[in-house]
C-alpha cells in the first residue's frame, strides 16, 4: 500500500510499504478520507515524529477484510478510526498512565495510523457511520469529539459570555459545540479574514483580530468591564493563554484546548486575584465519540464552511501541504481523498 513515511527533519516521503499480518480479532480499513490535524502539523515543525512512522489520527473509511474471530463487523460497512471501548472496559489511552505525556508518550508508540491506503485496527476500535453522516463529515468526528469533551469539561451554560481564541478547525467546531449548549454571545480572536469569516458563519457574535488590537481590552469593554465567564484556547501559542487568562471575569475558567510546544511566559499577580482557574483538556473518552456522531447526525454540528471543494488534496501533496499549514494562508481545513 501506499503510505506517508515520515523521513525526519520535516519530510515526508510517500511508497510502497507492507501491510502487517491481519490478528484474528482485527479489522483490515481502507481508508476513504484522512484529515490533516494541527497537533500533527505542531509535531511535523518541531520534528518530533518518529522516522518511519505513519501518522494521521482524523480518518474514515471501509472495512474490506476481517480477522477470523470477528464478529461484530461486515465487509462494506462504513467506519471511524476509533471511539469503541474494549470488552474488557479496561482503561485506554492517556488515561491509562498516571504520568502520561505527550510530548515524550503521544507519538513514541506510533507505527501506522490514517496517512495510509490502509490501517488494521483491533475490531473494538472504530465505530459505526450512521446512514445520514457522509465519509466527507464523518473523517472530522475526531477533532469533534474532542470539543464535545473540551465544552463538557467546562462550565458553560446559557447566558454565558465565551471567547474562542483561534479559528483553525477547532476553534471553528468550538463554536458550533458550545452553540449546541445554548451558549449565544461567542466573542472570537483570529487574525485571518477566511477563517474569521467561517467563524461568523457558524454563528460567532463578534470577531476581533489580534494584530489590529488588543483582545483584552476588547473583551472586558464589551462585557461591560467584568470579563469573559469562559475562554476556550483553541491557538496553543503562549501568548494566547496569557491573554486568556488576563481577559477571564472573577472566577472566570480558561479552557486549554490548543497544545502548546513552547515555554509560555505569564504574571500570576495580574489574574491570580481574581481567583480564575485553567481547566487543561486532552482528547476524549469514548462518549465524546459516540455524541460527536449524533450531533453530526442531527446536523448540529456541520464541517461547512471548514470543507470545500479546495480542502481535498492527494496524498502524494502532503509535503506541500504541511508546509502550507505552518503559516496557512487560506485553508482552513485540508483533507486526504483516496
Amino acid at each position: 500500500m501506499k503510505a506517508a513515511v515520515y523521513e525526519g527533519e520535516k519530510k515526508f516521503l510517500v511508497k510502497d510499504v507492507d501491510l502487517p499480518n491481519l490478528g484474528d480479532r482485527q479489522v483490515l480499513i481502507k481508508i476513504n478520507y484522512s484529515a490533516i490535524c494541527g497537533t500533527d502539523v505542531h509535531a511535523f515543525m518541531y520534528d518530533v515524529i518518529p522516522v518511519g512512522a505513519v501518522i494521521g489520527h482524523e480518518y474514515c473509511g471501509e472495512i474490506v477484510q476481517l480477522g477470523s474471530r470477528v464478529k461484530r463487523w461486515k465487509v462494506g460497512e462504513r467506519v471511524i478510526c476509533g471511539g469503541g471501548m474494549p470488552e474488557t472496559n479496561s482503561v485506554i489511552g492517556p488515561a491509562a498512565d498516571p504520568r502520561y505525556n505527550y510530548r515524550t508518550m503521544g507519538l513514541g508508540t506510533v507505527h501506522s495510523r490514517g496517512y495510509a491506503e490502509y490501517v488494521i485496527l483491533d475490531d473494538w476500535r472504530p465505530l459505526h457511520i450512521p446512514d445520514k453522516v457522509s465519509d466527507e463529515s464523518a473523517v472530522l468526528c475526531e477533532p469533534i469529539a474532542v470539543l464535545v469533551h473540551a465544552v463538557r469539561a467546562s462550565k458553560a451554560k446559557i447566558g454565558d459570555r465565551v471567547v474562542v481564541l483561534g479559528a483553525g478547525p477547532i476553534g471553528l467546531i468550538c463554536i458550533q459545540v458550545l452553540k449546541t449548549m445554548g451558549v449565544s454571545s461567542i466573542i472570537v480572536s483570529e487574525p485571518l479574514e477566511h477563517r474569521a469569516n467561517a467563524a461568523l458563519t457558524l454563528g460567532a457574535s463578534q470577531i476581533i483580530n489580534p494584530f489590529e488590537k488588543n483582545p483584552v481590552d476588547v473583551v472586558v469593554k464589551s462585557t461591560e468591564g467584568i470579563g469573559a465567564d469562559i475562554v476556550f484556547d483553541c491557538a496553543g501559542i503562549g501568548e494566547s493563554i496569557n491573554q486568556g487568562l488576563l481577559m477571564l471575569k472573577k472566577f472566570g475558567q480558561l479552557i486549554l484546548v490548543g497544545l502548546s510546544w513552547k515555554p509560555v511566559q505569564i504574571l500570576p499577580v495580574e489574574w491570580m486575584g481574581r481567583e480564575v482557574s485553567l481547566q487543561a483538556v486532552f482528547a476524549h473518552s469514548p462518549n465524546d465519540w459516540k455524541i460527536a456522531l449524533q450531533l453530526l447526525e442531527l446536523k448540529k454540528v456541520t464541517v461547512s464552511p471548514l470543507i470545500t471543494s479546495k480542502s481535498f488534496i492527494k496524498l502524494e501533496q502532503i509535503q506541500e501541504a504541511f508546509e502550507r499549514l505552518i503559516q496557512p494562508e487560506s485553508d482552513v481545513q485540508v483533507i486526504i481523498k483516496f
